[in-house]
């Protein structure tokens, strides 16, 4: 069989971008699924970080529903002129009645438990969306993405800390748990992947960049 003269087709990208801080971030108060807007710093972090994406010259722009993830998209669409478009699957973790709760008082009403949280262990949160659970919906969300791009174009998607981190094993074609080994994001840190082949497993090329203005 002859070589395609063409040669294979560009792999596409796809950049999964966490949003700005907010005040919250700020009070390490666990926010969850809960509503909370970027604060002056997540504003400015929002800034500078969407001329960088924009020189990636993106094709697509998702993002999560969440307030914190639409205002940081918005800096995002204003740079690209693209249309965002809001995928609930790509929400943060839900976790239950620990939702509002400042880290000292999550460590005063459940010590052992919060322990559990502080390494990752979302699963150990009673009530919680299981990793398992938030990585599916993520994964679908991020393929139809990926499916809606062109060979070669790129897309980004704003989402939370948690919900990329058990996102992007199951991406690269590895179990959820493999989480344990990635460190949390930064507020507008992003992750960079490309995917050879659709519906293939990606290939990680960043984790956790940063704008230099922060």
């Amino acid at each position: 069989m002859s070589a395609d003269p063409a040669g294979p087709a560009a792999p596409r990208r796809l950049v999964l971008l966490r949003h700005g801080r907010t005040a919250w971030n700020a009070e390490r108060r666990i926010q969850g699924q809960l509503e909370a807007e970027l604060d002056d710093t997540g504003h400015a972090q929002a800034a500078a970080v969407a001329p960088v994406i924009g020189s990636l010259r993106p094709a697509l722009l998702w993002s999560s529903d969440s307030a914190r993830a639409r205002q940081t998209a918005a800096y995002v669409a204003k740079e690209t002129g693209l249309e965002p478009t809001y995928d609930p699957r790509l929400r943060e973790h839900y976790l239950a009645h620990r939702e509002g709760l400042t880290h000292a008082e999550y460590a005063e009403v459940a010590p052992d438990e919060f322990a559990e949280f502080i390494r990752g262990n979302y699963d150990a949160v009673p009530g919680a969306e299981t990793a398992a659970v938030v990585a599916d919906r993520m994964v679908a969300a991020l393929g139809a993405l990926l499916a809606a791009l062109a060979p070669g174009e790129l897309g980004v998607a704003v989402s939370h800390g948690a919900a990329i981190r058990d996102a992007v094993p199951v991406l690269l074609g590895w179990p959820v748990e493999e989480r344990a080994a990635l460190h949390g994001l930064d507020n507008c840190g992003w992750v960079e992947l490309d995917q050879p082949d659709l519906g293939g497993p990606c290939r990680l090329r960043a984790y956790n960049r940063i704008a230099s203005a922060r």
